[in-house]
């Protein structure tokens, strides 16, 4: 299977009040290169669309990534474009992208232009500047800038950043930096459509964690309420676990839990709610962890219910 790995440079008008909701961020140029199954490089894919919503160029993104209003005037449009592009990628292929925009502004701008989705549910890409994380730096959840990443491996710069091309062929460097084959097993899932029924939610094991993606729920009461969202199951084993926290609210949109294996010990339970077009939808993320992280949970707990009762009394006192 080959990669393809993208970038893309958009547009906005200089006011929000001239946002079209349906459209904020108009794809005006293409980049991309293709990688084979050992990342090394077969192709190269470079076009600048042609704007039909905003037809000025921003003059803060224009300085940034040197492309002014004339030049989109030569563009190819953007149907145009993607047939272009879908025929240059092949058939066998996944995304790579430096982040997590890309694909989400991709598919908004083809369903503005009323094209078929990439996929009418979540789907696998690699987010490299992700696994950039994984592979060079201690904290995971640290996320780079690509000038960063090219810095740090000793890539050599030999043409400017912020392009779609070159931004496309520096990720494609930092991807061919990279030894360790075992990392590119990270994937991360779009989901610009999120899931409207069980059979298209998305359950998927990693080498240290499982992920859950749900389908669609009217609200956050009822994503609560639901069994499978709320299930602590040992991905490992595959039996129902004993909790040792039940799940609690950290804040409005992220929930707690630990259970307990007998065979395979504590395991962190993490549920973040997301918004979609229509309600909301759930990622839920388990993971074993040490005593340790066990005591750092029921901490949090406590500092949180600590914080709540001092909230209440507070308003008690002002009434």
């Amino acid at each position: 299977m080959n990669y393809v790995v993208l970038d893309l440079e958009w547009n906005q008008p200089d006011k929000n009040e001239l946002v079209n909701p349906d459209l904020p961020f108009e794809i005006v140029e293409m980049g991309a290169i293709l990688l084979n199954e050992n990342r090394q490089i077969i192709g190269e894919f470079t076009q600048i669309v042609k704007p039909v919503v905003y037809k000025e160029m921003n003059r803060i993104t224009g300085k940034l990534i040197h492309l002014n209003t004339k030049e989109l005037n030569y563009g190819k449009s953007f149907t145009d474009t993607m047939k272009d592009f879908f025929e240059w990628c092949g058939e066998e292929y996944i995304f790579c992208t430096w982040g997590t925009q890309d694909l989400t502004e991709l598919q908004r701008n083809m369903k503005y232009h009323e094209m078929p989705p990439l996929a009418l549910r979540p789907f696998p890409y690699l987010d490299v500047q992700k696994l950039f994380s994984i592979a060079f730096d201690k904290d995971r959840k640290v996320r780079r800038s690509l000038e960063y990443a090219v810095e740090y491996l000793q890539i050599e710069q030999d043409i400017p950043f912020h392009r779609a091309f070159s931004d496309a062929y520096y990720t494609a460097k930092v991807m061919e930096a990279m030894e360790e084959v075992s990392i590119f097993e990270n994937y991360s899932y779009d989901v610009f459509h999120v899931p409207k029924s069980r059979k298209d939610e998305v359950k998927v094991l990693f080498h240290d964690y499982a992920k859950y993606i749900s389908k669609e729920f009217e609200d956050k009461t009822e994503a609560m309420q639901d069994r499978e969202v709320i299930s602590t199951k040992c991905y490992l084993c595959k039996k129902n676990l004993r909790k040792k926290i039940r799940w609690f609210a950290a804040n409005p949109k992220h929930f707690y839990s630990v259970s307990v294996c007998d065979k395979h010990g504590f395991m962190k339970g993490k549920i973040r709610l997301k918004k979609s077009e229509d309600g909301v939808y759930v990622v839920k993320t388990q993971k074993f962890i040490s005593e340790e992280e066990v005591d750092e949970i029921v901490a949090k707990r406590e500092h949180i219910r600590q914080m709540r009762r001092e909230k209440r009394k507070a308003g008690k006192q002002e009434s």
